[in-house]
């Protein structure tokens, strides 16, 4: 966990095999004059699962919303990446007070096509493998890292790609990693997006194939209080890219809305 700066509470929450240093660029941005804090999920960066049965979306952000009560936090923002975006969404609906949402290339929607049940259907089968997170673990980390986050879109700074490194070369954040993969279900949350209230905006990098723009479009025309905007060049993991840029965007959002694209 990192926490820092004083005021509102914003809540940072990283996508699936990340960790809270995906946010090292927007942190000194956002705790100049808000109380910031980013957590690792379970499992993930330096973070152990109590249980590997408590990973999907629902579970994760009930053991979170335990969280903010325990330390008392009460966010009035909740920023998420990718998985965390979603994850972000779920929180905001079991918090008793309001608070807002920004989603960047937040994973709003299942694996389309033959993915929706090849690719889940191979995490679950190595998640029950215990030499899966060996095998993965294996290798020149730095080249692992570089080939993955190429794939991505995105071309990061050289810190955050050695914290990948190191990431992916952690047995148990790897293996943590494909137990969220296999226990991972939007389709409730999808389901429902049409009744989500929360005053929300929807980043997507034009270049990120992971999650691709359209995704984010799609649920910004269903949910009634959302935003969508769409940052040109940028990728997957568009906010350790141009951390500036996003907090820009952000900034123009909670001063005065941006108007839906299309």
């Amino acid at each position: 966990m990192v926490e820092a700066g004083d005021g509102a509470t914003t809540l940072l929450l990283h996508g699936a095999g990340g960790s809270t240093h995906s946010w090292a660029g927007m942190l000194p941005l956002l705790s100049q004059d808000t109380h910031v804090v980013a957590v690792d999920l379970p499992g993930q960066g330096f973070t152990r699962a109590g249980t590997k049965t408590r990973l999907s979306l629902a579970s994760m952000a009930q053991d979170l919303t335990a969280l903010l009560d325990d330390q008392g936090w009460q966010p009035e923002l909740i920023i998420g990446h990718s998985a965390g975006g979603a994850l972000a969404l779920q929180v905001s609906a079991l918090l008793d007070h309001p608070c807002r949402v920004v989603g960047i290339n937040a994973a709003l929607e299942p694996f389309e096509g033959v993915a929706g049940w090849l690719f889940p259907a191979m995490a679950k089968m190595m998640a029950l493998n215990p030499f899966t997170s060996v095998a993965l673990t294996m290798g020149d980390p730095m080249a692992r890292a570089r080939g993955l986050i190429r794939s991505t879109g995105s071309d990061i700074p050289k810190d955050s790609l050695r914290c990948y490194a190191r990431l992916f070369s952690d047995r148990g954040h790897v293996d943590a990693t494909l137990q969220m993969m296999a226990q991972w279900d939007v389709d409730l949350l999808t389901a429902r997006l049409f009744t989500v209230q929360t005053p929300t905006l929807l980043i997507a990098g034009s270049g990120d194939p992971t999650v691709p723009p359209r995704v984010s479009k799609r649920a910004a025309q269903i949910m009634p209080n959302t935003s969508y905007v769409e940052l040109k060049g940028l990728g997957h993991l568009a906010h350790e890219e141009a951390p500036e840029e996003v907090m820009h965007t952000i900034d123009t959002w909670t001063g005065e809305p941006v108007p839906k694209d299309g």
